[in-house]
């Protein structure tokens, strides 16, 4: 593998679009018989009025059982299989839609998002707060400090956004080229809806009213020493915020604190890392002396907040190129990135509890 470098964020460069995608949209159900009962079923879940509700039931008498005088409804674990198998049905036939990113929304809902939901609640115990300051509806970029040896930050933010915010809002990640290098991860990354990090990727996101998460430090961050936990790098040049200012959207600090401890990074085997074309080969108490064992994550405890949105719609079109006010804007959300840090670290009374 060739040696992996991250692209710049603020690089005005072609933009890489997903190939052997399909766009297809799903064929209409034929209309129901009259006076049949309909159940409507939400975009990412089961049927509305959950395991109690009976679609068109007049009796009004209790959870449905399925085995009534009249037989209007069907047990939750009926209705789920139903949903699995038109799921199945529509990913054979090809009858499901992607965009020109290769994002599958249905597949992120119902798979992705299930896969990562146990980790969420269960393992790491997120507790998310500022939710509300992400918009209801709009572009906004989200900015937040990245770590913990592997980008597990990235997908945990993403599942904060998409299950606490009550408009269920998807977030649309941009990521290094290394991670579109690797088989399977390549894929998966597209179909979950995240992109490269250039800026012209990032603008046409914002700009169809996108949220879009962007964590400026990169390898710098996400591979720093166990020592340097919890101190932010270099934000490169601002590329994020003249995104921002172009769009006109509003940008939103995220601070996340648990990452840091999952893979305790002692050391960096940067010979190992040159053979295999990746940034660097973390060694931890654990890994590589355990084998596979070692790369499972410590269960620490995570905590994601989401800061006061930063306005840029105030600014002129050419504010994005004035050099100055990016780097003041860009100091102003670092800063307010790490300060949230530090409150945090001082707030919270371990790092697994």
């Amino acid at each position: 593998m060739a040696d992996a470098k991250v692209i710049p964020f603020d690089e005005d460069r072609p933009r890489r679009r997903a190939t052997g995608t399909r766009r297809v949209r799903a064929v209409p159900a034929p209309a129901p018989a009259p006076g049949a009962a309909v159940a409507v079923a939400p975009p990412g879940g089961e049927p509305a009025g959950g395991a109690a509700g009976v679609a068109g039931s007049a009796s009004g008498a209790g959870p449905a059982s399925g085995a009534g005088p009249g037989g209007g409804g069907r047990p939750a674990w009926d209705r789920r299989i139903a949903g699995g198998l038109a799921f199945l049905r529509r990913r054979i036939t090809g009858d499901y839609e992607v965009d020109e990113f290769g994002y599958d929304r249905e597949l992120t809902d119902q798979v992705l998002m299930s896969l990562m939901r146990p980790l969420f609640d269960r393992y790491f115990r997120v507790e998310v707060r500022g939710i509300e300051n992400i918009p209801a509806e709009g572009g906004a970029l989200i900015v937040a400090n990245h770590s913990g040896t592997l980008p597990l930050d990235g997908l945990m933010m993403q599942v904060a956004v998409h299950d606490h915010h009550p408009a269920q809002r998807h977030l649309r990640l941009l990521a290094a080229d290394l991670v579109f290098m690797l088989p399977v991860v390549n894929e998966l990354a597209r179909k979950a809806g995240h992109t490269l990090a250039c800026a012209e990727d990032a603008q046409r996101l914002l700009e169809a009213g996108e949220l879009v998460g962007v964590m400026p430090e990169g390898f710098k961050g996400i591979g720093k020493p166990f020592g340097d936990r919890y101190r932010l790098q270099r934000f490169g040049r601002g590329g994020f915020v003249s995104t921002a200012l172009r769009a006109g959207t509003p940008i939103v600090p995220c601070s996340i604190v648990g990452a840091e401890e999952i893979y305790p990074m002692v050391g960096n085997a940067k010979t190992l890392a040159r053979l295999l074309g990746i940034p660097y080969f973390p060694i931890t108490p654990t890994f590589p002396w355990l084998g596979p064992l070692g790369a499972v994550p410590l269960p620490t405890k995570w905590t994601i907040q989401f800061g006061e949105p930063i306005a840029t719609d105030g600014y002129p079109p050419e504010a994005a190129e004035d050099p100055m006010l990016m780097f003041n804007l860009t100091d102003e959300v670092r800063e307010q990135i790490q300060h949230t840090l530090y409150k945090l670290l001082v707030q919270r009374r371990s790092v697994f509890f």
